[in-house]
């Protein structure tokens, strides 16, 4: 897949794979692969500085964890990174359904939203 198709979509992934716990860079980057069926395949040239940025906005926790000789820089949600997550996947469910009713109108149709 084209790594402009994920573009918009990254701090969402982020936040969705460190739902279930904490996780260092290369296993964020595994379980997004793992998760989309080798679709997605981040580089981390992409995904660090995301983290670093969703570190700063507040929704990442991070903290250096060893393993053996190497330390690794884990990263967790915090409860405003849960929120943003829970706001993703609104505002992913309403792009979603949007795109749909225009590419499949006859599958996919979208109540018109209310003007104002």
């Amino acid at each position: 897949m084209r790594t402009d198709a994920v573009r918009g979509h990254l701090d969402g992934l982020l936040l969705a794979v460190l739902e279930p716990g904490p996780l260092h860079g290369y296993a964020i980057i595994a379980a997004v692969q793992r998760r989309s069926g080798g679709v997605l395949e981040l580089k981390t040239g992409t995904i660090y500085p995301a983290l670093q940025r969703l570190e700063r906005l507040g929704l990442l926790d991070s903290g250096w964890e060893s393993t053996g000789e190497r330390r690794r820089r884990r990263y967790e949600l915090t409860e405003a990174g849960r929120g943003a997550l829970t706001a993703e996947r609104s505002a992913w469910s309403e792009f979603t359904a949007a795109i749909g009713s225009v590419l499949n109108p006859a599958v996919n149709p979208v109540a018109p939203r209310p003007a104002g």
